[in-house]
Protein backbone atom coordinates (compact mmCIF):
# COMPACT_ATOMS: atom_id res chain seq x y z
CA UNK A 1 0.00 0.00 0.00
CA UNK A 2 1.40 3.21 -0.69
CA UNK A 3 2.02 5.67 2.32
CA UNK A 4 0.57 9.31 2.19
CA UNK A 5 1.78 12.44 4.00
CA UNK A 6 -1.06 13.24 6.56
CA UNK A 7 -1.15 16.21 8.69
CA UNK A 8 -2.22 15.85 12.19
CA UNK A 9 -6.07 15.50 12.14
CA UNK A 10 -6.76 17.09 15.26
CA UNK A 11 -4.58 20.46 14.51
CA UNK A 12 -6.35 23.63 14.15
CA UNK A 13 -3.76 25.84 14.85
CA UNK A 14 -3.10 26.83 10.99
CA UNK A 15 -6.70 27.37 10.30
CA UNK A 16 -7.28 30.95 9.62
CA UNK A 17 -10.67 31.00 9.78
CA UNK A 18 -12.55 28.75 11.94
CA UNK A 19 -16.55 29.69 11.09
CA UNK A 20 -19.20 29.03 14.14
CA UNK A 21 -16.29 27.90 15.87
CA UNK A 22 -14.21 31.43 16.18
CA UNK A 23 -17.43 32.73 18.15
CA UNK A 24 -17.22 29.76 20.05
CA UNK A 25 -14.02 30.26 21.41
CA UNK A 26 -14.39 33.71 21.56
CA UNK A 27 -16.76 33.20 24.25
CA UNK A 28 -14.62 30.73 25.71
CA UNK A 29 -11.67 33.27 26.33
CA UNK A 30 -13.78 35.69 27.47
CA UNK A 31 -16.53 34.07 30.06
CA UNK A 32 -15.14 34.15 33.26
CA UNK A 33 -16.86 30.89 34.99
CA UNK A 34 -13.61 29.75 36.32
CA UNK A 35 -15.28 30.11 40.02
CA UNK A 36 -18.06 28.11 38.62
CA UNK A 37 -15.93 25.22 37.16
CA UNK A 38 -13.81 24.96 40.36
CA UNK A 39 -17.39 24.58 42.33
CA UNK A 40 -18.18 21.80 40.24
CA UNK A 41 -15.02 20.03 39.82
CA UNK A 42 -14.91 20.47 43.88
CA UNK A 43 -18.30 18.80 44.30
CA UNK A 44 -17.29 15.66 42.08
CA UNK A 45 -14.03 15.19 44.23
CA UNK A 46 -12.53 11.62 43.17
CA UNK A 47 -15.72 10.59 41.59
CA UNK A 48 -15.34 8.94 38.14
CA UNK A 49 -14.33 11.42 35.24
CA UNK A 50 -15.75 9.89 32.06
CA UNK A 51 -17.63 13.24 31.65
CA UNK A 52 -15.35 15.98 32.38
CA UNK A 53 -16.98 18.88 33.94
CA UNK A 54 -15.11 21.83 31.72
CA UNK A 55 -16.02 19.93 28.97
CA UNK A 56 -19.41 19.41 29.18
CA UNK A 57 -20.31 22.87 30.54
CA UNK A 58 -18.47 24.41 27.09
CA UNK A 59 -20.99 21.61 24.98
CA UNK A 60 -23.97 23.52 26.57
CA UNK A 61 -22.17 26.83 25.66
CA UNK A 62 -22.05 25.39 22.11
CA UNK A 63 -25.85 24.74 22.41
CA UNK A 64 -26.77 28.10 23.21
CA UNK A 65 -24.06 30.07 20.26
CA UNK A 66 -25.05 27.20 17.69
CA UNK A 67 -28.73 27.66 18.98
CA UNK A 68 -29.22 23.68 19.40
CA UNK A 69 -33.01 23.43 20.80
CA UNK A 70 -32.53 20.34 22.86
CA UNK A 71 -30.13 18.48 24.47
CA UNK A 72 -30.58 15.42 21.38
CA UNK A 73 -29.54 17.89 18.69
CA UNK A 74 -26.59 18.87 20.56
CA UNK A 75 -25.43 15.04 21.26
CA UNK A 76 -26.00 14.40 17.36
CA UNK A 77 -23.92 17.31 16.54
CA UNK A 78 -21.22 16.79 18.82
CA UNK A 79 -21.32 12.82 17.17
CA UNK A 80 -20.71 14.53 13.69
CA UNK A 81 -18.24 17.26 14.55
CA UNK A 82 -14.43 16.21 15.97
CA UNK A 83 -13.45 19.59 15.61
CA UNK A 84 -16.18 20.97 17.98
CA UNK A 85 -15.55 18.05 20.44
CA UNK A 86 -11.74 18.59 20.52
CA UNK A 87 -12.89 22.87 21.58
CA UNK A 88 -15.36 21.69 23.98
CA UNK A 89 -12.41 19.83 25.27
CA UNK A 90 -13.55 16.04 24.84
CA UNK A 91 -10.68 13.77 24.60
CA UNK A 92 -10.55 13.24 21.16
CA UNK A 93 -8.89 9.37 21.31
CA UNK A 94 -12.23 8.41 22.63
CA UNK A 95 -13.96 9.52 19.45
CA UNK A 96 -18.17 9.64 19.52
CA UNK A 97 -17.32 7.07 22.75
CA UNK A 98 -16.49 10.51 24.26
CA UNK A 99 -19.99 12.25 24.03
CA UNK A 100 -22.27 12.48 26.53
CA UNK A 101 -25.77 10.80 27.06
CA UNK A 102 -28.33 13.03 27.51
CA UNK A 103 -29.09 11.54 31.83
CA UNK A 104 -25.47 13.50 31.82
CA UNK A 105 -26.97 16.59 30.71
CA UNK A 106 -30.34 15.64 32.80
CA UNK A 107 -27.57 15.50 35.59
CA UNK A 108 -25.32 18.26 35.18
CA UNK A 109 -28.20 20.81 34.87
CA UNK A 110 -29.69 19.54 37.84
CA UNK A 111 -25.81 20.59 39.66
CA UNK A 112 -26.06 23.53 38.17
CA UNK A 113 -29.61 24.61 40.00
CA UNK A 114 -27.15 24.51 43.14
CA UNK A 115 -25.03 27.14 41.82
CA UNK A 116 -27.38 30.09 41.21
CA UNK A 117 -25.11 32.25 43.06
CA UNK A 118 -21.77 31.95 40.71
CA UNK A 119 -23.99 31.51 37.72
CA UNK A 120 -25.52 35.07 38.53
CA UNK A 121 -21.67 36.16 39.26
CA UNK A 122 -20.77 35.54 36.42
CA UNK A 123 -23.61 37.92 34.58
CA UNK A 124 -22.48 41.01 37.20
CA UNK A 125 -18.70 40.19 36.18
CA UNK A 126 -19.75 40.69 31.93
CA UNK A 127 -21.84 43.81 33.24
CA UNK A 128 -19.20 45.29 34.40
CA UNK A 129 -16.73 44.84 31.82
CA UNK A 130 -19.26 46.15 29.55
CA UNK A 131 -19.02 49.16 31.45
CA UNK A 132 -15.17 49.12 31.09
CA UNK A 133 -14.59 47.99 27.35
CA UNK A 134 -18.19 49.96 25.43
CA UNK A 135 -17.83 53.97 25.52
CA UNK A 136 -21.39 54.93 27.01
CA UNK A 137 -22.46 51.75 28.34
CA UNK A 138 -25.40 52.18 30.47
CA UNK A 139 -26.06 56.03 30.00
CA UNK A 140 -29.43 54.94 28.16
CA UNK A 141 -31.26 51.75 30.30
CA UNK A 142 -34.71 50.55 29.27
CA UNK A 143 -36.89 48.33 30.60
CA UNK A 144 -39.33 45.48 29.49
CA UNK A 145 -41.22 42.08 30.00
CA UNK A 146 -40.85 39.28 27.84
CA UNK A 147 -43.67 35.53 27.80
CA UNK A 148 -41.13 32.39 28.26
CA UNK A 149 -43.67 29.87 27.53
CA UNK A 150 -43.39 26.79 29.65
CA UNK A 151 -42.90 22.88 27.86
CA UNK A 152 -45.73 22.53 30.00
CA UNK A 153 -49.46 23.00 29.11
CA UNK A 154 -50.49 22.53 32.72
CA UNK A 155 -49.61 22.88 36.42
CA UNK A 156 -50.09 19.00 36.39
CA UNK A 157 -51.38 17.18 40.15
CA UNK A 158 -48.31 18.23 42.77
CA UNK A 159 -49.81 15.63 45.64
CA UNK A 160 -49.10 12.62 42.61
CA UNK A 161 -45.73 14.18 41.76
CA UNK A 162 -46.86 14.52 38.55
CA UNK A 163 -43.28 15.40 36.51
CA UNK A 164 -45.42 16.11 32.99
CA UNK A 165 -46.99 19.16 34.53
CA UNK A 166 -45.24 22.70 35.65
CA UNK A 167 -46.45 23.44 39.07
CA UNK A 168 -44.99 26.99 39.04
CA UNK A 169 -45.65 28.00 35.97
CA UNK A 170 -49.05 30.65 35.48
CA UNK A 171 -50.77 31.95 32.97
CA UNK A 172 -50.17 35.44 31.71
CA UNK A 173 -52.20 37.66 29.33
CA UNK A 174 -50.56 40.19 27.64
CA UNK A 175 -52.97 42.77 25.87
CA UNK A 176 -51.58 45.08 23.10
CA UNK A 177 -54.11 48.01 21.53
CA UNK A 178 -53.13 49.85 17.98
CA UNK A 179 -54.82 52.33 15.98
CA UNK A 180 -55.34 51.79 12.45
CA UNK A 181 -54.92 54.75 9.74
CA UNK A 182 -58.75 54.91 9.62
CA UNK A 183 -58.84 55.46 13.49
CA UNK A 184 -59.93 52.02 14.74
CA UNK A 185 -58.72 50.73 17.65
CA UNK A 186 -57.24 46.96 17.73
CA UNK A 187 -56.90 44.90 20.57
CA UNK A 188 -54.67 42.05 20.12
CA UNK A 189 -54.40 39.46 23.39
CA UNK A 190 -51.45 36.81 24.00
CA UNK A 191 -52.04 34.87 26.33
CA UNK A 192 -49.07 32.02 27.36
CA UNK A 193 -48.69 29.35 30.46
CA UNK A 194 -45.09 29.82 31.73
CA UNK A 195 -43.09 32.40 33.23
CA UNK A 196 -42.15 36.12 32.34
CA UNK A 197 -38.82 37.76 31.73
CA UNK A 198 -38.34 41.50 33.67
CA UNK A 199 -35.24 42.52 31.45
CA UNK A 200 -33.47 46.15 32.62
CA UNK A 201 -31.17 46.33 29.40
CA UNK A 202 -28.74 49.56 27.31
CA UNK A 203 -30.70 50.31 24.93
CA UNK A 204 -27.76 51.46 22.81
CA UNK A 205 -25.68 48.81 22.67
CA UNK A 206 -28.71 46.49 22.85
CA UNK A 207 -27.23 44.17 26.03
CA UNK A 208 -28.93 43.18 29.12
CA UNK A 209 -27.97 44.99 32.77
CA UNK A 210 -29.92 43.40 35.12
CA UNK A 211 -32.78 40.85 34.95
CA UNK A 212 -35.46 38.45 36.64
CA UNK A 213 -37.55 35.58 35.92
CA UNK A 214 -41.14 35.08 37.69
CA UNK A 215 -44.32 33.24 37.22
CA UNK A 216 -46.29 35.03 34.07
CA UNK A 217 -48.83 36.14 36.38
CA UNK A 218 -46.65 38.97 37.95
CA UNK A 219 -47.32 42.50 38.05
CA UNK A 220 -44.56 44.34 35.79
CA UNK A 221 -44.32 47.77 38.28
CA UNK A 222 -43.54 45.78 41.52
CA UNK A 223 -40.78 44.29 39.48
CA UNK A 224 -39.07 46.95 38.17
CA UNK A 225 -39.29 48.72 41.60
CA UNK A 226 -37.31 45.26 43.26
CA UNK A 227 -34.79 45.54 39.99
CA UNK A 228 -34.36 49.32 40.88
CA UNK A 229 -33.82 48.60 44.55
CA UNK A 230 -31.15 45.73 43.94
CA UNK A 231 -28.96 47.87 41.70
CA UNK A 232 -28.96 50.34 44.34
CA UNK A 233 -27.93 48.01 46.97
CA UNK A 234 -25.46 46.09 45.27
CA UNK A 235 -24.65 47.78 41.65
CA UNK A 236 -25.15 51.63 42.65
CA UNK A 237 -22.77 52.28 39.97
CA UNK A 238 -25.12 51.62 37.05
CA UNK A 239 -27.94 54.04 38.76
CA UNK A 240 -25.16 56.64 39.35
CA UNK A 241 -24.23 56.73 35.45
CA UNK A 242 -27.48 56.28 34.40
CA UNK A 243 -28.91 58.93 32.45
CA UNK A 244 -32.19 58.03 30.82
CA UNK A 245 -34.46 55.02 31.85
CA UNK A 246 -37.47 54.04 28.74
CA UNK A 247 -40.67 52.49 29.19
CA UNK A 248 -43.60 51.24 27.67
CA UNK A 249 -47.26 52.21 29.28
CA UNK A 250 -46.96 48.91 30.59
CA UNK A 251 -44.70 51.59 33.31
CA UNK A 252 -46.87 54.12 33.80
CA UNK A 253 -46.71 54.91 36.96
CA UNK A 254 -46.18 58.26 38.90
CA UNK A 255 -44.09 56.67 41.37
CA UNK A 256 -41.68 55.23 39.36
CA UNK A 257 -41.48 58.81 37.63
CA UNK A 258 -40.61 60.58 40.74
CA UNK A 259 -38.39 57.69 41.94
CA UNK A 260 -35.99 57.90 39.15
CA UNK A 261 -35.62 61.56 38.97
CA UNK A 262 -35.82 62.36 42.93
CA UNK A 263 -33.83 59.19 43.98
CA UNK A 264 -31.15 58.81 40.88
CA UNK A 265 -31.46 61.93 38.92
CA UNK A 266 -32.83 59.28 36.50
CA UNK A 267 -34.85 61.17 33.28
CA UNK A 268 -37.90 59.19 32.90
CA UNK A 269 -38.95 58.32 29.27
CA UNK A 270 -42.01 56.35 29.73
CA UNK A 271 -45.07 56.64 27.54
CA UNK A 272 -48.27 57.34 29.04
CA UNK A 273 -51.92 56.29 29.19
CA UNK A 274 -55.09 58.27 29.16
CA UNK A 275 -56.27 57.97 32.62
CA UNK A 276 -58.47 61.28 32.58
CA UNK A 277 -62.02 60.91 33.18
CA UNK A 278 -62.95 65.00 32.79
CA UNK A 279 -65.46 65.49 29.60
CA UNK A 280 -62.75 68.84 29.00
CA UNK A 281 -59.60 67.68 27.07
CA UNK A 282 -57.45 69.62 28.75
CA UNK A 283 -56.69 71.95 31.97
CA UNK A 284 -55.69 75.26 33.03
CA UNK A 285 -51.80 75.61 34.16
CA UNK A 286 -52.15 76.64 37.41
CA UNK A 287 -51.65 80.86 37.61
CA UNK A 288 -52.06 80.49 33.77
CA UNK A 289 -55.54 81.33 32.19
CA UNK A 290 -54.23 81.10 28.93
CA UNK A 291 -52.04 77.95 28.91
CA UNK A 292 -53.38 74.53 28.52
CA UNK A 293 -52.09 71.35 29.14
CA UNK A 294 -53.53 67.69 27.95
CA UNK A 295 -53.22 64.43 29.28
CA UNK A 296 -49.95 63.59 26.96
CA UNK A 297 -47.99 66.68 28.06
CA UNK A 298 -48.24 68.90 25.09
CA UNK A 299 -48.43 72.45 26.45
CA UNK A 300 -50.95 74.86 24.16
CA UNK A 301 -51.41 79.01 24.53
CA UNK A 302 -54.79 80.73 23.62
CA UNK A 303 -54.03 83.97 21.42
CA UNK A 304 -56.14 86.84 23.65
CA UNK A 305 -57.22 88.39 20.28
CA UNK A 306 -57.93 85.80 18.19
CA UNK A 307 -59.05 83.05 20.64
CA UNK A 308 -57.00 80.50 18.47
CA UNK A 309 -54.35 77.84 20.21
CA UNK A 310 -51.18 77.04 19.41
CA UNK A 311 -48.81 74.48 21.03
CA UNK A 312 -45.59 75.97 22.69
CA UNK A 313 -42.04 75.73 22.04
CA UNK A 314 -40.55 73.66 24.89
CA UNK A 315 -37.45 75.51 26.51
CA UNK A 316 -35.34 73.52 28.53
CA UNK A 317 -35.44 72.05 32.02
CA UNK A 318 -34.60 74.32 35.02
CA UNK A 319 -33.12 72.06 37.55
CA UNK A 320 -32.71 73.99 40.10
CA UNK A 321 -36.72 75.50 40.05
CA UNK A 322 -37.46 71.98 38.95
CA UNK A 323 -39.45 73.57 36.11
CA UNK A 324 -40.11 73.38 32.39
CA UNK A 325 -39.74 76.51 30.68
CA UNK A 326 -42.02 76.66 27.67
CA UNK A 327 -41.84 79.65 24.93
CA UNK A 328 -43.92 81.82 23.09
CA UNK A 329 -44.59 80.24 20.04
CA UNK A 330 -45.25 83.44 18.01
CA UNK A 331 -41.85 84.86 19.03
CA UNK A 332 -39.90 81.58 18.39
CA UNK A 333 -41.57 80.14 15.30
CA UNK A 334 -42.06 83.94 14.13
CA UNK A 335 -46.11 83.24 13.75
CA UNK A 336 -48.32 86.51 13.28
CA UNK A 337 -50.16 86.65 16.74
CA UNK A 338 -52.58 89.74 16.72
CA UNK A 339 -52.36 89.47 20.75
CA UNK A 340 -48.76 89.57 21.42
CA UNK A 341 -49.07 93.29 22.94
CA UNK A 342 -51.84 92.00 25.58
CA UNK A 343 -51.00 88.43 26.23
CA UNK A 344 -49.85 87.92 29.76
CA UNK A 345 -46.92 85.17 28.58
CA UNK A 346 -44.73 87.90 27.48
CA UNK A 347 -41.75 85.85 26.39
CA UNK A 348 -42.05 82.53 28.18
CA UNK A 349 -43.90 80.37 31.23
CA UNK A 350 -42.17 78.21 33.70
CA UNK A 351 -44.41 74.47 34.82
CA UNK A 352 -43.32 73.35 38.15
CA UNK A 353 -43.51 69.39 37.95
CA UNK A 354 -45.10 69.14 41.11
CA UNK A 355 -48.36 70.61 38.90
CA UNK A 356 -48.21 66.65 37.52
CA UNK A 357 -45.46 63.94 38.34
CA UNK A 358 -46.79 61.99 35.83
CA UNK A 359 -47.03 63.83 32.99
CA UNK A 360 -44.58 66.61 33.50
CA UNK A 361 -41.64 64.91 33.74
CA UNK A 362 -37.54 66.27 33.85
CA UNK A 363 -37.74 65.34 29.64
CA UNK A 364 -40.76 67.08 28.79
CA UNK A 365 -42.99 64.60 26.70
CA UNK A 366 -43.41 67.18 24.10
CA UNK A 367 -39.76 67.97 23.05
CA UNK A 368 -37.89 66.08 20.41
CA UNK A 369 -35.64 64.83 22.18
CA UNK A 370 -38.39 62.65 24.25
CA UNK A 371 -39.69 61.41 20.98
CA UNK A 372 -36.43 60.21 20.02
CA UNK A 373 -35.27 58.79 23.05
CA UNK A 374 -38.10 57.01 23.33
CA UNK A 375 -37.67 55.48 19.51
CA UNK A 376 -34.69 53.89 21.30
CA UNK A 377 -36.81 51.44 23.73
CA UNK A 378 -36.89 49.08 19.98
CA UNK A 379 -34.29 47.83 21.20
CA UNK A 380 -35.72 45.81 24.29
CA UNK A 381 -38.06 44.69 21.48
CA UNK A 382 -34.64 43.16 19.19
CA UNK A 383 -33.58 41.62 22.49
CA UNK A 384 -37.02 39.71 23.09
CA UNK A 385 -36.85 38.57 19.70
CA UNK A 386 -33.07 37.60 19.95
CA UNK A 387 -33.71 35.41 22.97
CA UNK A 388 -36.58 33.24 21.28
CA UNK A 389 -34.99 32.88 17.67
CA UNK A 390 -31.52 32.70 18.10
CA UNK A 391 -30.87 31.32 22.27
CA UNK A 392 -33.96 29.02 21.05
CA UNK A 393 -36.27 29.95 23.80
CA UNK A 394 -39.47 30.21 21.06
CA UNK A 395 -38.94 26.15 21.17
CA UNK A 396 -37.32 24.13 24.21
CA UNK A 397 -38.10 21.49 26.69
CA UNK A 398 -37.59 23.98 30.17
CA UNK A 399 -40.46 23.55 32.60
CA UNK A 400 -39.86 24.70 36.40
CA UNK A 401 -38.81 28.30 37.52
CA UNK A 402 -36.00 27.07 38.52
CA UNK A 403 -34.36 25.91 35.07
CA UNK A 404 -35.76 28.89 33.42
CA UNK A 405 -34.17 31.27 35.25
CA UNK A 406 -30.53 29.10 35.32
CA UNK A 407 -30.81 29.11 31.01
CA UNK A 408 -31.96 32.53 30.93
CA UNK A 409 -28.98 33.39 33.77
CA UNK A 410 -26.83 31.33 30.83
CA UNK A 411 -27.90 32.86 28.13
CA UNK A 412 -27.61 36.16 28.87
CA UNK A 413 -24.24 35.77 30.03
CA UNK A 414 -23.44 34.37 26.31
CA UNK A 415 -24.65 37.34 24.91
CA UNK A 416 -22.47 39.66 26.92
CA UNK A 417 -19.74 37.46 26.64
CA UNK A 418 -19.62 37.43 22.95
CA UNK A 419 -20.04 41.13 23.09
CA UNK A 420 -17.40 41.81 25.58
CA UNK A 421 -15.07 39.49 23.58
CA UNK A 422 -15.68 41.33 20.53
CA UNK A 423 -15.05 44.93 21.89
CA UNK A 424 -11.81 43.68 23.80
CA UNK A 425 -10.21 42.43 20.40
CA UNK A 426 -11.29 44.91 18.43
CA UNK A 427 -14.12 44.20 16.09
CA UNK A 428 -16.98 45.98 17.30
CA UNK A 429 -18.53 46.03 14.02
CA UNK A 430 -19.30 41.95 14.78
CA UNK A 431 -20.90 42.80 18.29
CA UNK A 432 -24.30 41.66 17.61
CA UNK A 433 -23.13 38.81 15.58
CA UNK A 434 -23.59 36.74 18.99
CA UNK A 435 -25.46 33.41 17.61
CA UNK A 436 -26.25 31.54 14.53
CA UNK A 437 -29.17 29.36 14.30
CA UNK A 438 -28.05 25.60 13.96
CA UNK A 439 -29.60 25.63 10.83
Amino acid sequence: MASIARSDLFCWADIDELGDLERLEVLFRHLPDEPLMERLEARRGNGRNDYPVRAVWNSILAAIVFGHPSTESLCRELKRNAQLRQVCGFDIYRGIEAVPKAWVYTRFLRSLLRHEEELLGIFVELSRRCYDELPGFGRELGCDGKALASVARRSGRCERGDRRGDHEAKWGVHTHRSKGTDGTIRETVKRWFGYKLHLIADTSYELPVAFTVLPANTNEMPVVHRLLSGLESRRADVLRKCEVFTGDRGYDDGKLVTRLWDEYEIKPVIDIRNTWKDPDPTRCVPGRENVTYDWSGTIRCMCPAMHTEREMAFGGFEKERMTLKYRCPARHYGYECHGMHRCPIRSSVRIPLSTDRRIFTPMARSSYRWKTLYRRRTALERINSRIDTSFGFEHHTIRGLAKMSTMVTISLSVMLALAVGRAAESRPDLMRSLVRSAA
